[in-house]
């Protein structure tokens, strides 16, 4: 059994910089981290490998040759080996150019039963990219996961959240699944992962070695258009009350008067 998990490496910070030619995010000097929705995933593919040691558990990312670092630490973590996707033909693309480059790499790696994502970015909260690779891949997908069985030869059965409560389906193999957050937090590395880690040779694959056209990647093939880019305006800090809630609420509906906002 061969599990892709899809990792990306985001800023670790929230003093973004805008490039106001591209309209595009600075990421050249800011620190950065795995993608917190993706650890979750990782550490949901993890958890099945503990029960069942022959699952094979393959991280891929998409990003600069810095974005190995990340690839590194999901090997301390558990993963079994990594896959970088890096070429200046991949700058600037959007959700679905991603997307279509993730698939054929998860094509590429061949023989992939299950591929597994966070069900969103935190630099970008599309939640697109998930299903963007199940199109792409032709597989059947189930987004908002929180947990999935691979029990029953040939598919899984998987649970996801619904703002009705939770719902328990069965998906032929292969599929894709996008994961929420969990309630258990993604695990540290080992001391012996981390040994692994540094050894490991990690291959970076271009537009090329996907037999994709570079002139349909990246922002001049992406479809995506974003006309504007800016960072919204920092909010005052507010004030504290207290009191009895009546006189509270009697204070609250006075100034939402004041302001004319009722």
């Amino acid at each position: 059994m061969r599990l892709v998990v899809c990792v990306k490496e985001v800023p670790d910070t929230t003093e973004v910089r805008m490039d106001p030619e591209r309209n595009t995010l600075i990421r050249a000097g800011v620190p950065t981290i795995v993608n917190p929705f993706d650890a979750f995933a990782l550490e949901l593919a993890l958890s099945k490998k503990d029960k069942s040691p022959d699952i094979e558990i393959i991280t891929l990312s998409m990003g600069p040759p810095h974005a190995e670092k990340s690839l590194r630490e999901t090997i301390a973590m558990g993963a079994d080996r990594a896959v970088l996707l890096s070429d200046v033909a991949f700058a600037g693309s959007d959700t679905l150019m991603t997307s279509r480059s993730l698939s054929a790499a998860v094509r590429k790696i061949g023989d992939v039963d299950l591929v597994l994502a966070g069900k969103q970015a935190i630099d970008g909260d599309t939640a697109q990219v998930g299903p963007g690779i199940a199109e792409f891949l032709g597989w059947p997908q189930g987004i908002f996961i929180q947990d999935f069985d691979l029990s029953n030869s040939g598919t899984v059965e998987i649970e996801r959240v619904t703002e009705f409560g939770y719902e328990k389906l069965r998906l032929g193999l292969p599929a894709v699944l996008s994961v929420i957050k969990l309630p258990k937090d993604p695990r540290l590395p080992s001391l012996r992962g981390m040994m692994k880690s540094k050894k490991a040779e990690i291959p970076v694959w271009t537009a090329k070695d996907l037999d994709l056209d570079e002139s349909e990647l990246g922002l001049d093939g992406s479809p995506t258009r974003v006309s504007r880019i800016f960072a919204p305006p920092k909010r005052e800090g507010g004030e504290l009350w207290e009191g009895e809630p009546v006189d509270m609420a009697k204070r609250l509906a006075d100034l939402l008067k004041e302001k004319h906002l009722v």
